[in-house]
């Protein structure tokens, strides 16, 4: 399940609802905690079988205000979030210091991943991407090759993995399988992407088989392995131990940096979500070229319409 994300809220007022039917005085931390619950599922409208836990208070560095944790939790993942409540107990804001000693891009760990682009480019163009994701499939189309062509020398784009495994069954071994390709020739990497993503339904194929969308991922490994010349006895040991560690890691840093759904992009620490429109990745991409002192090519001239009565 994509980690979860609270929009930011400067304010929620706490009713003080049904709580004297409970016998209990309005102060009661049990009654707080429950109308905390209450206003946080119905703020940010929380599917019933997300668990909300409100976690010890403690003092704040913000006065007549403490410090309050507050955990979303689903299928074993989850995300927690400060909240600051005041002493009365009637109001509560959500609370999120940013850390701004460190460019973000310092966060994601790329040493050793494959890279598309020119090596020495001043944008970096980071995604995290989902094999089985057919969102990813038109970013990565895209991508590769429109905008690589368009800029050129001017960027490199590497990917990291974020496999959404609770809805794409098969995600997590095509990672697995790509790192393998990885560890031996990138080019046989981007190999393996570009031919996964455009044939995502291949390979879920009719009856949606995981041991068949397995074997016939771990064919088209073996197929750009031998095409790209590396260690076959090697890469057939990676693919067979299937260790997710790696990929496990990636998802932790995704997470730690905000990461809630794929596609996900970092164009020089701006952060780009989802499927966007031609013109807002350009537009990314511009500035980011700006700002590292290089002049972005010029915008795609848009095709004339053909006049009225053209035949």
């Amino acid at each position: 399940m994509p980690k979860f994300r609270l929009f930011l809220i400067l304010l929620l007022f706490l009713s003080l609802g049904c709580s004297a039917q409970s016998g209990k005085p309005a102060d009661d931390p049990a009654v707080v905690n429950r109308r905390i619950t209450d206003k946080i599922r119905a703020t940010f409208a929380l599917r019933p079988t997300i668990d909300v836990a409100v976690g010890k208070r403690s003092p704040s560095e913000i006065p007549g205000y403490d410090k309050v944790p507050i955990t979303l939790s689903e299928n074993g993942r989850g995300s927690t979030h400060d909240f600051l409540i005041n002493k009365d107990n009637t109001t509560i804001i959500e609370w999120e210091k940013l850390d701004i000693s460190k460019d973000l891009m310092q966060s994601i760990a790329v040493d050793g991943r494959p890279e598309r682009g020119n090596k020495d480019a001043k944008v970096t163009i980071v995604n995290y991407d989902d094999f089985e994701c057919p969102f990813c499939s038109k970013i990565h189309q895209t991508l590769f090759p429109e905008l690589m062509k368009a800029y050129g020398n001017q960027v490199k784009v590497i990917y990291k993995d974020y496999p959404l495994v609770e809805i794409h069954p098969w995600a997590m071994h095509a990672a697995v399988d790509a790192n393998c390709l990885a560890a031996q020739n990138g080019d046989a990497y981007w190999a393996f992407a570009d031919y996964t993503h455009a044939n995502q339904k291949d390979i879920s194929g009719p009856k949606h088989d995981l041991h068949e969308e397995y074997l016939r991922l771990d064919q088209i490994t073996l197929e750009q392995g031998k095409k790209y010349g590396v260690n076959l006895d090697q890469l057939d040991a990676c693919v067979k131990k299937q260790d997710e560690s790696a990929v496990r890691a990636s998802m932790t840093e995704g997470d730690k940096i905000g990461v809630d759904a794929t596609p996900t992009m970092f164009i020089n620490g701006e952060r780009v979500s989802g499927i966007q429109p031609d013109p807002v990745l350009r537009g990314v991409i511009d500035r980011a070229l700006k700002d590292a002192g290089e002049t972005p090519p010029p915008a795609p001239v848009a095709a004339a319409e053909p006049r009225s009565g053209a035949q």
